[in-house]
């Protein structure tokens, strides 16, 4: 069977400006593949290749030459090579996508699960994006009032006694059993201060924090870890990370308590999946999130998370980021109080 692929740019522009400890983010830059076969009746595969500046590792100048060589090479025979672009892992993911989505007959429903059969939702976290106290404040109340259980908030880039007084906002409101905090400090606590933040943090009862020093001081980490009053989990930290030997390395030299994937940070589906297993063997917990993809990217990575965490996901899922944009593209997903559902009869597409 001939395949074909094609690619397509788009840019997204965030309905507010999206800060992160690496900068603000007011358009994301998309790329798309779609998948046609030479059958009569043509069957389309749409997967999203998208990197992230300073973040993603292959956030390299001739991105879109690399994606094309992909392209030719998945041509001429309809597989992946998941060895040759393992470095690559924005693309294997966009790859991955299309090809299951031809292989759903062009369903958005990726897997068959509970999930793409509209049976059951996922929960999700109620994400706080960084901002003054007064966006942070508001936001907090709206998640709250939405009907979150879990609430993630970004931290590390206001003043931290600020943030100390929003974590103390929602205690003062809500106990430990009602709602959920979740932190990330984007690497944004140092190794001198990182310890006592964490001890002040603690008495609010966290879930978790992520990646609270910056990455590659594995020696720090696995300290902080070890001696931290919050579980810590490890984002950033994978980034860069793609061979099985190096995730093996990784996870004994720090032990966190958990570990958070973004599909198109970590390696694709296949990399997440070796991230899971190997966590697994461990007794490392983790869960799945986006990382600001469009709501092609999004239903993909939900599709896969149910798959490979379902059925019944009642751990929040860090999969709420459709929302994002003023012109996203639209998708057969919806939010309904802290759950993410699928329905067929909603159409997506570019």
């Amino acid at each position: 069977m001939k395949y074909h692929l094609s690619i397509s740019e788009r840019t997204f522009h965030f309905k507010q400006p999206a800060g992160t400890s690496r900068g603000v983010y007011r358009t994301r830059q998309s790329y798309f593949i779609s998948l046609v076969s030479n059958v009569e009746d043509e069957v389309k595969g749409i997967g999203e290749c998208a990197t992230l500046p300073d973040l993603s590792c292959d956030a390299v100048p001739d991105y879109k030459q690399i994606l094309q060589e992909a392209c030719l090479a998945f041509e001429e025979d309809g597989t992946i090579d998941y060895e040759q672009l393992r470095p690559y892992p924005s693309i294997l993911f966009g790859l991955e996508t299309a090809l299951a989505q031809w292989n759903a007959h062009g369903s958005w429903a990726l897997f068959d699960t509970p999930f793409g059969r509209g049976e059951e939702g996922i929960v999700i976290n109620g994400l706080v994006w960084m901002g003054s106290f007064d966006e942070m404040y508001a936001r907090i109340n709206e998640k709250m009032e939405q009907g979150f259980r879990c609430v993630k908030l970004k931290v590390g880039a206001i003043d931290f006694e600020k943030e100390l007084e929003l974590v103390k906002f929602i205690r003062s409101n809500f106990s430990k059993s009602d709602i959920e905090i979740r932190l990330d400090a984007n690497g944004g606590f140092t190794v001198d201060n990182a310890l006592s933040r964490l001890e002040r943090l603690a008495v609010y009862d966290i879930h978790s924090i992520e990646q609270p020093i910056n990455q590659h001081r594995w020696k720090e980490m696995a300290k902080l870890c070890k001696d931290s009053p919050i579980p810590i989990a490890l984002d950033e930290e994978l980034i860069g990370v793609n061979l099985l030997n190096q995730k093996e390395i990784l996870l004994d030299s720090i032990s966190p308590a958990y570990i958070i994937l973004k599909p198109s940070l970590h390696g694709g589906m296949h990399g997440t999946e070796e991230w899971i297993s190997l966590a697994k063997e461990r007794k490392i917990g983790s869960w799945m999130t986006s990382a600001l993809e469009s709501n092609v990217g999004l239903n993909a990575i939900a599709q896969w998370a149910a798959k490979v965490y379902g059925p019944k996901i009642i751990f929040p899922q860090g999969l709420g980021t459709g929302q994002l944009f003023t012109d996203n593209i639209p998708s057969p997903l919806e939010i309904k109080g802290d759950q993410l559902w699928f329905s067929s009869m909603n159409n997506g597409g570019l």
